[in-house]
This record gives C-alpha cells, sequence and structure tokens, in this order.
C-alpha cells in the first residue's frame, strides 16, 4: 500500500510551491513521482491539431514524492502516514500528527 495515491490532498515541502496544497491527478511509483493539480505549472508550445488550436498551454509537472506530504485531515497541515490493521483486518492509512483515518 502506498502512502500517497491518487486523490489525497497533500502539501508541497520545497521548491517554488512550497506550502501550498493541492489534489494528486497521478502517481507514477515507478519515478517515485506524482502530479498535483494547480502545482509545478509549466508552459508548453503547443502545436496546432484538428481538434486544437496552436497557442501557449500550462500544465502541471511532475513533482518527486519526497516534497510531498499528506495534508491532516484535521488541520490540513503537513503530517507523516502510518499504517494500522482495522477491526475487520484491512489495513488502512492514518494521519501520524493527529491519528486520524486518512481513507476508510
Amino acid at each position: 500500500m502506498k502512502k500517497i495515491r491518487k486523490g489525497d490532498r497533500v502539501v508541497i515541502l520545497s521548491g517554488n510551491d512550497k506550502g501550498r496544497s493541492g489534489e494528486v491527478i497521478k502517481v507514477n511509483p515507478g519515478e517515485s513521482k506524482a502530479l498535483v493539480r494547480g502545482i509545478n505549472m509549466v508552459k508548453r508550445h503547443q502545436r496546432q491539431t484538428q481538434k486544437q488550436e496552436a497557442g501557449i498551454i500550462s500544465k502541471e509537472a511532475p513533482i518527486h514524492l519526497s516534497n510531498l506530504a499528506i495534508a491532516d485531515p484535521k488541520d490540513g497541515k503537513p503530517t507523516r502516514v502510518g499504517f494500522r490493521m482495522n477491526a475487520d483486518g484491512g489495513k488502512v492509512r492514518f494521519a501520524k500528527r493527529s491519528g486520524e483515518l486518512i481513507d476508510g
């Protein structure tokens, strides 16, 4: 089970967007990178196609997982993630800062 998953609310720990938060769009565990909505925006030149016109577009660039921390469900501050077994034997993630469950 991964600590950061698609749909998680994360806080950026370093870089130009330090302190900002956003939602994880995609995680690439092979490269240890993730896409976060509205974070690490870059400009790309787009060639014209039949469906899309030419121009400069902004899109998210991947950011390394070590620069992300899960936002605590209680107060939104960065927290580490722990794992514990719930009552029916399933493995769940919890915020080490507050002890609250992150999922399920």
